[in-house]
């Protein structure tokens, strides 16, 4: 048999109104233990709900690409472009009406003339006044 120090028997022979002392020890540990149990639970559910959440968000904003992606394409047809340039009096360019390199000048806008700015009257520069005998710099 394996000799037990005095104080180790004494906790496990200690007794609090007729239970022992390492029992009440015991159910404090578990008691521990299940409610972290518990808080690792709850914490765990609602990232999991934080994480739905935000998977169907991003369900959502794909959908929603996918509806302006048709959406660019259907006004970007060449056909409905053509209809509505009809409608406002454009039509295509004639390919007579080409420009040689020799006739960009004629056909060039003027230039813009632009006010010159006002002239900004020149400050008179101070002469540097000679120091009269006794008088210090500083």
């Amino acid at each position: 048999m394996i000799a037990v120090p005095v104080p180790v028997k004494r906790l496990f022979d200690w007794k609090v109104r007729g239970v022992r002392c390492v029992e009440i020890i015991g159910v404090v540990c578990v008691a521990a233990l299940v409610f972290s149990v518990y808080i690792a639970k709850a914490a765990a559910a609602r990232e999991s709900a934080e994480i739905s959440r935000i998977e169907s968000e991003i369900r959502e904003n794909r959908q929603r690409v996918r509806l302006l992606r048709a959406e660019a394409t259907r006004l970007e047809q060449p056909a409905r472009l053509e209809a509505l340039s009809r409608e406002i009096g454009l039509g295509p360019v004639d390919v007579h009406r080409q420009a040689v390199e020799a006739g960009l000048p004629a056909i060039a806008p003027p230039p813009a003339v632009v006010a010159a700015p006002a002239p900004v009257a020149a400050a008179p520069v101070a002469q540097a006044a000679e120091p009269v005998a006794g008088e210090s710099l500083h």
